[in-house]
């Protein structure tokens, strides 16, 4: 398989991801995008910019781009919070406009490349080497967090996502 085909396959499973997350909360109602379902206390919305932040910043525009962390809301767990007042759209927005950011610099950079802002305790256990590996884990992340997301919106209004 070419570089460009192994792109494009771990962008589409990425993108299907993240679709599912997307078509989720959109589906959900107001209150319900707000309201925490599980013990964990996390709500939709705020699960978004987790997302936003957590995944889809961090790890392609900090990790693998180099950029800075100066984006990181103050507070502990704060990136699973949304801020009061701020807009369901806003929220939404700002995962499609990360998601945007995250698919152009995966588009400039080679899977085999290091990524120019790792950890360091990385270099211990070769974790997160290269842009390959760090795809696949954001991969993982999205994917579990959209399940997270199929449990909460069938306590909360009873649909369903169907994966076929």
């Amino acid at each position: 398989m070419s570089a460009g085909a192994e792109l494009a396959a771990l962008l589409h499973a990425l993108d299907t991801a993240r679709r599912h997350v997307i078509a989720q909360v959109e589906a959900l109602s107001e209150v319900d995008r707000r309201t925490a379902r599980l013990p964990s206390g996390w709500t939709p919305l705020g699960l978004v910019r987790h997302l936003t932040l957590s995944d889809e910043r961090y790890w392609f525009e900090v990790v693998i781009a180099g950029g800075s962390l100066d984006y990181w809301p103050e507070g502990e767990d704060a990136d699973w919070h949304v801020p009061v007042g701020t807009p369901d759209a806003e929220v939404l927005a700002a995962y499609r406009s990360a998601i945007a950011a995250s698919d152009a610099i995966l588009h400039s950079h080679d899977l085999e490349a290091a990524p120019l802002r790792p950890e360091p305790e990385w270099a211990a256990t070769g974790a997160f080497a290269d842009v390959r590996t760090i795809i696949l884990h954001v991969i993982i992340e999205t994917s579990a967090h959209a399940g997270q997301l199929d449990a909460v919106r069938e306590l909360a209004d009873g649909g369903q996502y169907i994966v076929v």
